[in-house]
């Protein structure tokens, strides 16, 4: 079930499980859209809904924390602080038809976030759960792994004929200039990994490796 669409009525005689994407707005470099973010924290939220029952898809958050991409157009954040913030009053706020929240995060900026706000809510008693995309091997942004992901569910916004190398050093390496500089210091073009190479069929067995992960945790199994 999606929430926006639901009536107050379909809601009633829970409880039920929230999930609540969590994605960005964020270049993903010359190739994929600034959504990429949260197209993929939907298509799992959604894939995980099917299976289980009593399960809710809420909107998705897609501005969140995205600082280190500053500088490049079109990126938008509202920072960690305030996305903490806003985590906390969702859940501050759903009722009781909802007897958990769980944040389908799709960004690794939002991890300072998603600690804060979840160890705020643990302290006044409803927690805060939170699923994060991991996946063995992935390269860290607009690479292969996430130009896969988005040619099996979104391939009509890849604009494959851009896609373009970037740093492909490891993250560790790269991550104390990102985080005193930004993304730009380190990748002029955005990409962090190589997107060549990338396909709807890699994409799929990713996709299915991160659903069945979300279950596991989520529905135990």
């Amino acid at each position: 079930m999606r929430l926006a669409p639901a009536t107050t009525a379909e809601l009633e005689g829970g409880p039920r499980t929230l999930l609540l994407p969590l994605g960005a707005t964020e270049q993903h470099g010359p190739h994929l859209p600034l959504d990429t973010d949260t197209r993929i924290a939907v298509a799992v939220a959604d894939a995980v809904a099917a299976r289980g029952d009593d399960l809710v898809v809420a909107p998705p958050i897609g501005i969140t924390a995205s600082g280190e991409h500053a500088g490049f157009a079109g990126t938008l954040s509202i920072g960690t602080k305030v996305l903490a913030d806003v985590l906390v009053e969702i859940v501050r706020t759903a009722g009781p038809e909802f007897a958990r929240v769980v944040v389908i995060n799709g960004h690794g900026g939002n991890a300072y976030a998603l600690r804060a706000a979840a160890a705020t809510c643990e302290s006044e008693g409803r927690p805060l759960d939170v699923w994060s995309i991991r996946l063995p091997d992935a390269d860290a942004h607009a690479g292969r792994t996430e130009t896969s992901l988005l040619l099996h569910l979104s391939p009509e916004v890849v604009h494959v004929e851009r896609a373009e190398p970037g740093n492909t050093e490891p993250l560790e390496t790269l991550l104390p200039q990102m985080m005193e500089s930004g993304v730009r210091a380190v990748a002029a073009n955005g990409v962090l990994g190589d997107p060549r190479g990338a396909s709807a069929g890699e994409g799929e067995v990713l996709f299915a490796a991160l659903v069945e992960d979300a279950v596991g945790q989520i529905l135990g199994g």
